[in-house]
């Protein structure tokens, strides 16, 4: 059971904001081209958290620039060498994650307490990929005694890495593992929302890689990979673990603000009610609080425009008619009064034709729709332009096969939720992202394959 934090209570710890606030490539911190700055705002609390450079192409061209030249270095470096700077870059996070962490809170507004895991998750990657960086293997083709053809894997040169506002500093320390692994420079966007934590990433682990080989600039960009995921309750299911998933898999304590949540819930008719009933009680668990108090168990929305966004998608679900369960506003605790705060908001007797229930909301919004008809509820769980996760709670080992089957999903559950297995490959299918990652397939997507073919016959006059 998760304590559930007290608002009122709340004992707000202060970050250890970044020196440095300016783009960093070629192995130093650089003045930025256009000499913009904008103000970095806690979404938690509304203060300012000090002014951020905005980037220009300029700058993202200048370190692209920097990633080139060192590139035609790093290549060479061997591959046990390159894996002896990741595995001290992971270092750096284990030593320095509550620091991390506490950054991260004041300037995404997730807790505190759950940023420190992102610690050991990112330093997780760097080991992993600094483990296989003799895994980029090729193979050798037969072509008979007179010839060898062989393949051998080579990187492509400059990768950009564009990284979510959910996971700040976890996402830029492990999503550079891979491509640093595979013998790439890298040219780092950390998210425009949050920061900071990247910037005092770069503090810390300033001079273990080569000049240029990490670089990171700010640069405002908007892409949609996200996701709207199920959750399939079938009437064997029991009842208390289901209901459990059901709120696990929302990711409140994030607010609802990761791709992989199963925001639609399709619970069976035959235990429908009594999965309301305990859903209630569960999502008791959550309750908003101050993001840098330790005892925070679900922080703020990251900014003005994601909140009003959440209020537009809650505004429609009762407007198209669905049974508000829990939630739905903004808490009442005069503490929260100046953050992008919502109630974990959970609906009843969601249909496919709402918003809610086909519209990706990224928000601590959860749709629970009724089932009867298994071929009719696949086909509703198909029905998006988004494929990530599913997960699927039965008993029966053919109905939890042949689900898993059906799903048009890249990562799938059953009787478990919202975790990660490092080693397997995470990833969507249709419009919920391109590549696996997490896995060797990540590894491999970051070098190119070329082929050598030898022929062996000795010509006239040949020595």
């Amino acid at each position: 059971m998760v304590a559930v934090a007290s608002a009122a209570k709340a004992q707000p710890l202060a970050p250890n904001l970044p020196s440095h606030r300016d783009p960093y490539y070629a192995g130093k911190w650089q003045k930025p081209k256009a000499g913009r700055y904008v103000d970095a705002v806690s979404p938690g609390t509304g203060e300012s958290l000090g002014k951020v450079v905005d980037g220009s192409a300029a700058d993202a061209e200048a370190a692209i620039a920097a990633a080139k030249a060192a590139f035609r270095e790093w290549r060479r470096v061997l591959p046990l060498e390159r894996a002896k700077m990741l595995r001290a870059i992971a270092d750096v996070l284990r030593k320095n994650g509550d620091e991390l962490a506490m950054i991260d809170a004041a300037d995404c507004g997730n807790p505190y307490a759950e940023m420190v895991r992102d610690a050991q998750a990112g330093a997780a990657q760097l080991d992993f990929y600094a483990g296989l960086v003799t895994e980029m293997k090729g193979a050798s083709i037969p072509m008979g005694p007179d010839a060898v053809n062989f393949s051998v894997r080579e990187p492509f040169g400059v990768v950009g890495r564009i990284i979510p506002f959910n996971h700040p500093f976890m996402f830029v320390a492990g999503k550079s593992a891979a491509p640093l692994a595979a013998g790439n420079t890298i040219v780092v966007k950390p998210p425009e929302q949050a920061p900071l934590s990247s910037l005092r990433l770069a503090e810390l682990i300033d001079g273990i890689l080569p000049p240029g080989v990490w670089n990171l600039v700010l640069k405002p960009v908007t892409l949609e990979l996200g996701g709207k995921n199920a959750l399939i309750a079938f009437p064997d299911a029991d009842l208390d673990a289901v209901s459990a998933a059901v709120v696990d898999g929302m990711n409140f304590t994030w607010c609802g603000q990761s791709c992989g949540s199963t925001s639609r819930a399709f619970v069976h008719e035959k235990i429908y009610d009594a999965v309301l009933e305990r859903v209630k009680n569960s999502i008791k668990r959550y309750k908003p609080g101050i993001p840098t108090d330790p005892a925070t168990t679900m922080g703020s929305i990251v900014s003005k425009v994601q909140y009003d966004r959440v209020l537009g998608y809650i505004e429609a679900g009762k407007q198209d008619g669905a049974r508000l369960l829990s939630g739905g506003k903004r808490p009442s605790d005069p503490l929260l009064a100046k953050g992008f705060y919502v109630e974990p908001t959970v609906f009843a007797d969601v249909t496919m034709d709402m918003r809610i229930g086909k519209e990706e909301i990224f928000g601590p919004v959860l749709s629970i729709l009724k089932w009867s008809d298994e071929e009719k509820m696949l086909a509703q769980v198909n029905q998006v332009e988004y494929g990530l996760t599913c997960s699927i709670w039965t008993n029966d080992l053919v109905t939890a096969h042949r689900a898993a089957g059906a799903v048009e999903a890249g990562f799938v559950w059953i009787n478990e939720v919202s975790k990660h297995f490092l080693g397997a490959p995470f990833g969507g299918y249709k419009q919920s992202g391109v590549g696996r990652e997490e896995g060797i397939e990540e590894l491999l997507s970051f070098t190119r394959e070329k082929n050598i073919h030898v022929n062996l016959k000795r010509r006239p006059g040949a020595h």
